[in-house]
């Protein structure tokens, strides 16, 4: 085979996990090639957090991470921090803010983040091959890769390939075949940080004040495990989303219940009864207007309590009272289902990381192969913190095979 096709890397993937791999080794003096099928490099990058990429959290730690293997993520994410991201970003004069909880944008644009990594790649003499398929893996002590555009030798093969979120964008399983090729157990996998949608009585409801937004605290009644998440949660024509339906959505198994507490600052119950002393002619929906989005405190009290919504609340007892509360404090939901992958931000589930070095991300059965970004088991929560994984995990790997390139 011709020695130009001979690299001592090879990366699969042209996303945020894979350019980052690929520019560290590269300037680390790799000869080091990417494959990428799509017909442009970072399509996720460019799309993110509104086309602004939202790039890392300043708050990243591991409890920010869902793995079955929930120690997996900490090596990784210590020795490749946020502060290290913001260093390079720093370096290419690129203006960012804190949107909010730690949260880093562009101010511009998300092509800033992407014209670094690629400018950083350049600097290391990587060598990108777009609209490149692979049609086979032939693994031994070298790597053969057969492709569409011809076939290469590699020392080390690297898979970023992502995960099967936003197909659109480039999202696929090819990644978890290849594991699958290597005999590694893959995790069960499904669409993380997701809409939720309803085909029940609410769907109509939820349609009807699609666009409007309100502050909740959300959970998962079944799962006792996860978290709590409260900010906006958001109305649409097909159900709920918004920040803290996405979170909750990777804690969710169709069948779950979501609690939603609309007023997450009060306790309902001893708020009405006081609005009952100083304001007895409110009505509940005038009341209930003033501490929410009046247009859904109106639909909702309307939908649920439509003989007592127009009642001044002098006229309301004690045990209407009660349920009113319950109900404002813990409204019970059952999506049918989430949007899907389709607009889904992640993929949960992947290769296990049982199967993986957390050091370096290789396979410890195959350590010529590594697996990093979304493809693995390790998915975080909405925020940045997905990025901090890819950029991360891909350090980790990328300090892997330096090292065992130079034995």
């Amino acid at each position: 085979m011709n020695q130009n096709n001979h690299y001592d890397v090879v990366v699969l993937g042209a996303g945020a996990a894979g350019l980052m791999c690929a520019l560290t080794l590269g300037q680390r003096g790799l000869k080091v090639l990417v494959i990428e099928k799509s017909n442009k490099p970072g399509k996720k990058i460019l799309m993110s957090g509104g086309g602004r990429c939202n790039f890392t959290n300043l708050y990243t730690s591991p409890d920010n991470f869902l793995s079955e293997n929930p120690h997996f993520c900490k090596s990784a994410l210590s020795r490749y921090t946020p502060w290290h991201f913001i260093e390079m970003v720093n370096l290419h004069g690129i203006p960012f803010h804190e949107k909010e909880l730690g949260q880093l944008f562009c101010d511009d644009s998300s092509k800033d983040i992407l014209n670094m990594l690629l400018d950083e790649c350049a600097e290391g003499r990587v060598e990108i091959r777009l609209n490149t398929l692979v049609t086979d893996v032939v693994h031994a002590d070298q790597i053969i890769l057969n492709t569409s555009a011809g076939s290469f030798i590699a020392n080390q093969l690297v898979v970023a390939t992502g995960g099967l979120s936003i197909p659109k964008m480039g999202g696929s399983d090819f990644g978890y075949q290849l594991a699958e090729q290597l005999k590694l157990k893959i995790r069960p996998k499904q669409a993380g940080l997701v809409p939720f949608v309803f085909t029940d009585e609410y769907k109509e409801l939820f349609s009807g004040l699609s666009g409007t937004a309100v502050s909740v605290e959300l959970s998962v009644v079944e799962n006792k495990s996860a978290p709590s998440f409260r900010h906006h949660m958001l109305f649409t024509h097909r159900g709920l989303s918004g920040p803290c339906i996405l979170q909750v959505s990777s804690y969710w198994q169709p069948g779950m219940h979501l609690t939603v507490n609309l007023l997450p600052e009060h306790d309902a119950h001893q708020e009405i009864k006081r609005a009952k002393k100083t304001a007895p002619q409110l009505t509940l929906i005038q009341w209930l207007g003033q501490l929410m989005a009046k247009k859904a405190a109106l639909a909702i009290m309307q939908h649920e309590f439509p003989d007592w919504c127009d009642q001044p609340l002098q006229n309301l007892s004690n045990e209407q009272v009660l349920q009113v509360a319950a109900f404002i404090n813990d409204w019970r939901l059952k999506p049918s289902g989430t949007e899907g992958y389709r607009t889904a931000e992640v993929t949960l589930g992947g290769v296990d990381t049982k199967q993986l070095s957390s050091k370096t991300m290789a396979s410890i059965a195959h350590p010529n192969v590594y697996f990093i970004g979304e493809v693995v088991d390790v998915t975080g929560h909405l925020g940045g913190f997905n990025f901090q994984w890819a950029w991360a995990s891909a350090y980790a790997a990328a300090q892997g095979i330096v090292s065992s390139e130079h034995r």
